[in-house]
Parts: structure tokens; C-alpha cells; sequence
């Protein structure tokens, strides 16, 4: 999925590169490439967004699925670079709550 770039693992954190656009056509494919990668390196996951154009309400539920299944690790989630009207979408949400948008 060209969307989705593992950069690797270091530090205890799996590093994911996030471009373009994760809608309902490519939610699932977004899961199971970030499940994939953490399950092979258990870590919290930093998705680095700067490139992330759209994504749409499916997307914020998988976003919040993909950190139910790290936080039963003991994990976290955090956000970086997200763009002003993306960044607006989850703080609407208060996903900022329950994950680390930085």
C-alpha cells in the first residue's frame, strides 16, 4: 500500500509514514499493513502525517481500532505533522484524549 511506508523500529516506537489518501477503500489495508508491522515489532506507533492529504470517518475509526489493540500491549499511538484541517477533525472527535497529537 503506497500510502503507508514503514520507516522501522527504534527506541520501543514502530515509525509509520502516512501519505495521500486512507478512506473507506483502503481502511482495511491500512489496519492490516500497521497491524502487520507491529506485530513483527511491538512498540508504541508514531504516524508521521505530514503527507497525509485525506482521510475520511472510517479512518478515524480505524485509527481508534488500530490503538484498542496496542493499548491491551501496554502501547500508545501518536500523530505528528498532522495538517491544520486534518488536526481539526480530531480534536472534533476528542481523539486527542485518547491518543498523543503532536
Amino acid at each position: 500500500m503506497k500510502e503507508v511506508n514503514v520507516k522501522g523500529f527504534s527506541d520501543g516506537k514502530l515509525s509509520i509514514e502516512l501519505s495521500g489518501e486512507i478512506d473507506s477503500g483502503s481502511a482495511d489495508e491500512f489496519y492490516a499493513v500497521t497491524m502487520a508491522a507491529y506485530k513483527s515489532s511491538p512498540g508504541d506507533i508514531v504516524f508521521d502525517c505530514e503527507r497525509l492529504d485525506f482521510i475520511d470517518s472510517t479512518t478515524l475509526g480505524t485509527f481508534v481500532k488500530i490503538l484498542k489493540n496496542i493499548k491491551t500491549d501496554g502501547y500508545g499511538l501518536r500523530l505528528e505533522k498532522l495538517q491544520p484541517r486534518l488536526r481539526k477533525l480530531f480534536l472534533i472527535c476528542s481523539l486527542n484524549s485518547i491518543m498523543e497529537i503532536a
